[in-house]
């Protein structure tokens, strides 16, 4: 078969909403570029039921890849729909497509850049574009990310947050923040978690908007998830001093599919 096959790859969700999502953005990255774009996750996304997805079930890389080899496509591009260079694309990933490779070394594999680039500062105007948007009086905005070990990783969330001020304005204050961060100094790097931030003095009254650095409906980012549930436990805390609206998600912005439709291009090159 002729030519690459493009993936679109997540980390994967057990939200059903995740996968739906995944499936739309690789639909709309399709029509850009002009050829099929088949959604897959990296982990877990399998394990949704197939009932809950329309009755298609979710596929993850490594069985997704058996099947197309078997097909006789054995060149794919993937693009990773992550925001920096997480362990996920830099160490498991290419261990994954190492030990498929030694089955199939027919296997050619290319894997776009992530989202983040230095000098673009498209997925910033996102964010900004989602401040503005939640329609909220705040001049206080706490980006949050979910959280990872990878300090490259935080400094993509860092640098993004320095973006979103300078585009926002210098009536604005804007902290990065993450849900999660691994026990140990050695990830102090991660902190400020958005838990602690809502309850500091400065953030712990008046209006607040949380800017979801998030590109699907997963566990955290989802409505009624992990980030609305903290919101809400800080605003109990704070006696009602503290009002928290959240924006709208990366993946919902329409010039997400042109960030992405360039990385797959520089990937052809």
């Amino acid at each position: 078969m002729a030519g690459p096959l493009t993936l679109l790859m997540d980390n994967g969700s057990l939200e059903p909403a995740a996968a739906l999502a995944l499936r739309a953005l690789a639909v709309k990255l399709g029509e850009r570029i002009g050829v099929p774009v088949e959604p897959v996750s990296l982990l877990h996304s399998s394990a949704v039921p197939a009932e809950k997805l329309h009755g298609t079930p979710a596929e993850i890389l490594e069985p997704a890849l058996e099947r197309r080899l078997a097909a006789g496509q054995n060149e794919f591009l993937v693009v990773p729909l992550f925001f920096g260079p997480s362990g996920a694309l830099t160490e498991y990933l290419p261990a994954r497509l190492a030990h498929l490779r030694s089955r199939h070394p027919e296997l050619r594999f290319k894997i776009a850049d992530p989202l983040f680039q230095s000098g673009d500062d498209r997925l910033a105007r996102i964010l900004a574009d989602q401040v503005r948007a939640a329609g909220s009086p705040a001049r206080r905005v706490a980006l949050v990310d979910h959280g990872s070990p990878a300090q490259a990783v935080v400094a993509v969330r860092n640098r993004l947050a320095q973006q979103l001020g300078l585009l926002l304005g210098s009536d604005f204050t804007v902290t990065p923040s993450s849900m999660e961060r691994r026990t140990g100094a050695i990830y102090d790097f991660c902190e400020p978690l958005l838990a602690t931030l809502l309850r500091q003095p400065g953030w712990n009254s008046g209006h607040v908007t949380v800017a979801m650095q998030f590109l699907l409906p997963g566990r955290h980012a989802r409505p009624g998830g992990d980030v609305a549930t903290l919101c809400h436990e800080a605003g109990l805390a704070s006696g009602g001093a503290l009002r928290t609206k959240m924006s709208g998600l990366v993946g919902e912005h329409p010039l997400l599919v042109d960030i992405l439709a360039d990385r797959w291009k520089a990937a052809l090159l």
